[in-house]
Formats: C-alpha cells, sequence, structure tokens
C-alpha cells in the first residue's frame, strides 16, 4: 500500500526484544557465526533435549506467528525452516531485515528500526576486574557522595545482585556492573537505599560517562531482605544517549500526531519524541498496556511496544525452556492484538538483535530478525530480504502519509 494518506491511519510496532532468526551476514565478525534464536528453541523443543531443564518434550507451537509468515521468513535467513513452523499458505506479509549499525545492542537496534542506523562505535568497558576506570568511580563515590561500590565487573544483573545485595543492604554501597553492551548498570535496593537516591545517582553517572561514548545507565532496583529473597522490581529506568538523528518518532510527531511507548521505549530513545508512556511488568502486562493503547490512540499515532522479557529473562539467562514458553505465550495473545485492529491499521511485529539462549556466555547475537505485516490492505507474501532495520521504519512511515526518511526504504505492501 502506498503512503497516500488516509484519515484513519495507525501503525502498531511491537518489538518482541532479541527474537533473532539467524542468518546475519556479518555475523563472524561479531563471533556469532550461526547462532539463530529461533531455530536452536524450535530444534531443542523438538528433540526434547533432557540436558535443558524445564523443557518439555514436543514441537515449538507458534501458529498464529507461523501463520503471519515467520517460518518462511526464518527459512529465507537461513535457508531451513524451524521444527513446527510449516505453513505455507500465509495470511500475513513477512520479510527478513538484517541491520547495518556497528553494535549489536539494545538503542542500535531500536534507533535503526526508527529509521536511523548507528554509523558509529559505541563505548565499552573491558573484562577485567575492576572494569571501571578508577578515576570515574572516584568521581561517581565522591559526586554521589556514597561511601563507595560493589562490583565493578561484567555480570548478570541477577547473580550480582545475589552475590553483592546483602552487603550491598549492609554497607550503603550501590552495585555497579556491567555486560558486553554499551552499558553502565547500577543496582540498589528500593527500601534501604532509596528508588529516588537511585535514580538521581544515576543521573551523576550518565554526566560522568558520556566522554566514554556509553550508551546507557540502568538503573537496576531490587527489594528482599537475602541473597534467596531479592527481586528485581519493574522500576528499572534507562538513561540513554538521545539518538544522533530525527527518527520516525520525530515525524509522527511533527505531523501532530502522538507516539505511545509501551515497555521501555521511552527510555531507549531517551524520551525524546514519545508523547506518552506506558510501563507495566512482564509481557503479559505489556500486552495489556498495548491492548489499551489501541484502544486510545487516534489516528496518525504510532505505538511502539517493546516486549522485553524475551531478552532480560529468558534470552540473556540462556534459558531455552522459558523463552520457549514466552514465545508461545505471546503467540496465544497475539489473537487479541489482531482482533483489536482498526481498519487502516498496520501491525508489524518485528526484533532489534538476538540473544540465543543455546549460545555461549550471556550477550545478544548478531542475527537477522523477522519483519511480519498485517492490515486491511496489506496483501498476504514476501517483501524481501531487507539490508537495513531502517526500511521497517520507512514502511510505517509510508503507511502513515510521513514525508521519507534519509536511510531505508519502504517495503511494498501489495503485490
Amino acid at each position: 500500500m502506498s503512503g497516500t494518506s488516509s484519515p484513519a491511519r495507525r501503525a502498531i510496532l511491537v518489538v518482541l526484544d532479541s527474537f533473532g532468526i539467524g542468518g546475519a551476514p556479518d555475523a563472524d565478525r561479531f563471533g556469532d557465526a550461526g547462532a539463530d534464536t529461533l531455530g536452536h528453541i524450535a530444534e531443542a523443543c523438538a528433540v526434547g533435549k533432557a540436558d535443558v531443564p524445564g523443557l518439555r518434550a514436543g514441537l515449538l507451537m507458534l501458529p498464529n506467528l507461523d501463520r503471519m509468515g515467520l517460518g518462511l521468513a526464518a527459512e529465507a535467513a537461513t535457508g531451513r525452516r524451524p521444527p513446527g513452523l510449516d505453513t505455507d499458505g500465509v495470511t500475513g506479509r513477512y520479510a527478513v531485515a538484517a541491520e547495518v549499525s556497528k553494535g549489536k545492542d539494545t538503542p542500535s537496534g531500536h534507533w535503526e528500526i526508527a529509521g536511523v542506523p548507528v554509523p558509529f562505535e559505541w563505548g565499552y568497558f573491558p573484562h577485567t576486574i575492576p572494569a571501571f576506570p578508577r578515576d570515574l568511580v572516584e568521581a561517581f563515590v565522591r559526586e554521589s557522595r556514597v561511601p563507595g561500590i560493589l562490583g565493578e565487573k561484567h555480570a548478570s544483573g541477577t547473580e550480582i545482585i545475589a552475590e553483592f545485595g546483602e552487603e550491598h543492604v549492609r554497607s550503603g554501597k550501590p552495585i555497579l556492573y556491567t555486560s558486553a553492551d554499551s552499558v553502565l548498570q547500577i543496582a540498589a535496593h528500593e527500601e534501604h537505599f532509596g528508588l529516588a537516591r537511585l535514580y538521581a545517582v544515576c543521573e551523576i553517572a550518565r554526566k560522568l560517562v558520556d566522554p566514554l561514548g556509553i550508551g546507557r545507565v540502568i538503573a537496576r532496583p531490587f527489594t528482599g531482605e537475602t541473597a534467596s529473597t531479592f527481586t528485581r522490581t519493574a522500576n528499572r529506568r534507562d538513561y540513554a544517549v538521545p539518538p544522533p538523528e530525527p527518527t520516525l518518532l520525530t515525524r509522527v510527531e511533527a505531523a501532530g500526531h502522538r507516539v505511545i511507548g509501551v515497555g521501555k521505549i521511552g527510555d531507549i530513545f531517551a524520551h525524546v519524541n514519545v508523547s506518552e508512556v506506558r510501563k507495566a511488568a512482564g509481557n503479559d502486562a505489556l500486552v495489556d498496556e498495548t491492548l489499551k493503547a489501541m484502544d486510545a490512540a487516534g489516528a496518525g499515532d504510532l505505538i511502539f511496544v517493546n516486549l522485553v522479557d524475551f531478552d532480560s529473562s529468558y534470552g540473556h539467562r540462556r534459558d531455552v525452556a522459558g523463552y520457549a514458553a514466552a514465545l508461545e505465550r505471546f503467540d496465544g495473545r497475539l489473537p487479541e492484538i489482531l482482533g483489536r485492529m482498526r481498519d487502516g491499521d498496520l501491525l508489524v511485529l518485528t526484533a532489534d538483535h538476538g540473544c540465543d539462549p543455546t549460545w555461549r556466555g550471556t550477550d545478544h547475537t548478531r542475527e537477522r530478525v523477522p519483519v511480519l505485516m498485517t492490515g486491511a490492505g496489506v496483501a498476504p507474501g514476501f517483501a524481501g530480504v531487507r539490508s537495513t532495520f531502517a526500511d521497517i521504519g520507512e514502511t510505517i512511515a509510508d503507511w502513515l502519509g510521513l514525508p521519507p526518511g534519509a536511510h531505508g526504504t519502504p517495503m511494498p505492501l501489495t503485490r
């Protein structure tokens, strides 16, 4: 469908965070040649791997995503169809997209989806203990007025809280850690340290890491009283640098319409051109918020959703069984989203990178992503292998009748 404006048109863009489908042409440059989030989960389910805790035997069941073209998209990316995804008569328009941004991180993926690839290299902290420069730590302690810090290494968020949480409560020292992403994470107890105080020290850290090119500072609050009861809460907050150029979101607001961010979208875009933020804990609650946003959104609006559990709860934790169950749970709720669509709506399901739970380490994986699209007037079929995620944003811009951006090409939505 062309970009001739229709007053009733809206777009719902849902990012299944980390849901890669393998086959990235430059995966070897990232050490990820062979990574395939969907394919390896489906294969593990099909053979009922005994070494995967909690994995039930039986094919991965994603009938609604498969009808939108997921299996065929995976085949286009890797040359093979994942077990259980065997629908040929798809009802959606599907494509495969590769990332051109230099990183495989969350901001790069989302910004490129919104039409702005990231051409520069982010700053990263080394795999050393301590991982942070001494002058950075000294400045943080001084300006934050804390008695010191704990952690100072690459770590899983849940593991480092279990390791240092009790000492943090006793000492008042926040827990600082990082990962393979361009990120500084700060964990602190919501009650003993204070949520407002955690946010304040993160704002200080944001300014301190700007010269290092660090993409995000993330506040990681938790509750509980012992290592076995510590639990991260939904009050996470990301302090990201803003995109380097105007994005699809900029164009939506410039046209007088709203961008409704569901999940961590506001944080990812540094709250630039995000008109309204809707947050919730967990994929199910975020789907609920998406449905509410669909009821509230007007003509020309963009609903931009991030479903983070796939990445944070299952991908990074290398939880194959949990990832499989989360996919099936989302697939079961997809008819609710489809049933809430109006004439003139375009639904796009995609991802920002991979996070193969069978892969070594705990990092994101460089993969292609599916692009599954549907709406009244959208013809079923293949929209091609796309060389940049920016084509996703340009397709939405074209649908909404917005001016084109500097990167990417709209996908044809009719035959």
